[in-house]
Protein backbone atom coordinates (compact mmCIF):
# COMPACT_ATOMS: atom_id res chain seq x y z
CA UNK A 1 0.00 0.00 0.00
CA UNK A 2 3.37 2.19 -0.39
CA UNK A 3 1.60 3.30 -3.56
CA UNK A 4 -1.26 4.75 -1.98
CA UNK A 5 -0.84 7.74 0.29
CA UNK A 6 -3.37 11.12 1.04
CA UNK A 7 -2.63 12.30 -2.88
CA UNK A 8 -4.51 9.28 -4.03
CA UNK A 9 -7.74 9.85 -1.64
CA UNK A 10 -7.45 13.17 -2.25
CA UNK A 11 -7.87 12.83 -6.72
CA UNK A 12 -10.41 10.36 -5.70
CA UNK A 13 -12.22 12.95 -4.03
CA UNK A 14 -12.02 15.89 -6.91
CA UNK A 15 -13.03 13.16 -9.09
CA UNK A 16 -16.00 12.10 -7.71
CA UNK A 17 -16.90 16.22 -6.75
CA UNK A 18 -15.87 16.38 -10.16
CA UNK A 19 -18.24 13.98 -11.68
CA UNK A 20 -21.24 16.53 -10.78
CA UNK A 21 -20.01 19.53 -12.57
CA UNK A 22 -20.24 17.95 -16.57
CA UNK A 23 -23.97 17.28 -15.26
CA UNK A 24 -24.52 20.44 -13.83
CA UNK A 25 -23.03 22.38 -17.08
CA UNK A 26 -25.72 19.96 -18.90
CA UNK A 27 -28.75 21.05 -17.41
CA UNK A 28 -27.48 24.62 -17.52
CA UNK A 29 -27.12 24.61 -21.26
CA UNK A 30 -30.51 22.87 -21.92
CA UNK A 31 -32.44 24.93 -19.28
CA UNK A 32 -31.49 27.87 -20.52
CA UNK A 33 -32.72 29.71 -17.26
CA UNK A 34 -30.46 30.63 -13.81
CA UNK A 35 -33.57 29.85 -12.11
CA UNK A 36 -32.50 27.71 -9.01
CA UNK A 37 -28.90 28.37 -9.13
CA UNK A 38 -27.11 29.70 -6.48
CA UNK A 39 -24.33 32.06 -7.85
CA UNK A 40 -22.88 32.22 -4.07
CA UNK A 41 -22.72 28.71 -4.50
CA UNK A 42 -20.63 28.34 -7.40
CA UNK A 43 -18.48 31.65 -6.36
CA UNK A 44 -17.60 29.68 -3.41
CA UNK A 45 -16.89 26.16 -5.06
CA UNK A 46 -14.97 28.31 -7.78
CA UNK A 47 -13.04 29.70 -4.35
CA UNK A 48 -12.00 26.61 -2.55
CA UNK A 49 -10.33 25.13 -6.22
CA UNK A 50 -8.71 28.66 -6.22
CA UNK A 51 -7.29 27.59 -2.56
CA UNK A 52 -6.94 24.08 -3.58
CA UNK A 53 -4.35 24.93 -6.63
CA UNK A 54 -2.40 27.69 -4.62
CA UNK A 55 -1.73 24.86 -1.84
CA UNK A 56 -0.72 22.33 -4.78
CA UNK A 57 1.37 25.32 -6.18
CA UNK A 58 2.99 26.61 -2.21
CA UNK A 59 3.73 22.81 -1.70
CA UNK A 60 7.20 21.60 -2.24
CA UNK A 61 6.58 18.42 -3.74
CA UNK A 62 4.08 19.35 -6.93
CA UNK A 63 1.20 16.61 -6.78
CA UNK A 64 -0.75 14.91 -10.11
CA UNK A 65 -3.76 16.25 -8.15
CA UNK A 66 -3.14 19.60 -8.88
CA UNK A 67 -4.48 18.54 -12.46
CA UNK A 68 -7.63 17.40 -11.20
CA UNK A 69 -7.90 21.06 -9.32
CA UNK A 70 -7.59 22.77 -12.80
CA UNK A 71 -10.00 20.67 -14.46
CA UNK A 72 -13.09 21.36 -12.01
CA UNK A 73 -12.06 25.01 -11.40
CA UNK A 74 -12.58 25.16 -15.33
CA UNK A 75 -15.85 23.35 -15.04
CA UNK A 76 -17.43 25.38 -12.27
CA UNK A 77 -15.90 28.85 -14.28
CA UNK A 78 -18.01 27.64 -17.56
CA UNK A 79 -21.18 27.10 -14.95
CA UNK A 80 -20.64 30.45 -13.51
CA UNK A 81 -20.34 31.74 -17.26
CA UNK A 82 -23.62 29.69 -17.96
CA UNK A 83 -25.70 31.15 -14.62
CA UNK A 84 -24.91 35.09 -16.39
CA UNK A 85 -25.64 34.19 -19.81
CA UNK A 86 -29.20 32.33 -18.74
CA UNK A 87 -29.49 35.44 -16.09
CA UNK A 88 -29.49 37.73 -19.10
CA UNK A 89 -32.27 35.24 -20.71
CA UNK A 90 -34.40 35.57 -17.89
CA UNK A 91 -34.18 38.90 -17.96
CA UNK A 92 -35.07 39.58 -21.81
CA UNK A 93 -37.98 36.85 -21.57
CA UNK A 94 -39.31 38.77 -18.08
CA UNK A 95 -39.20 41.84 -20.17
CA UNK A 96 -41.17 40.39 -23.06
CA UNK A 97 -43.40 39.37 -21.09
CA UNK A 98 -44.21 42.66 -19.26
Amino acid sequence: MDFIDARFFEMLFLICFGVSWPMNIAKAVRSKTSKGVSLPFLLICFLGYVFGIISKLVDIQLSYTLAFYCINICMVATCIVLYFVNAQRDRIADNARS
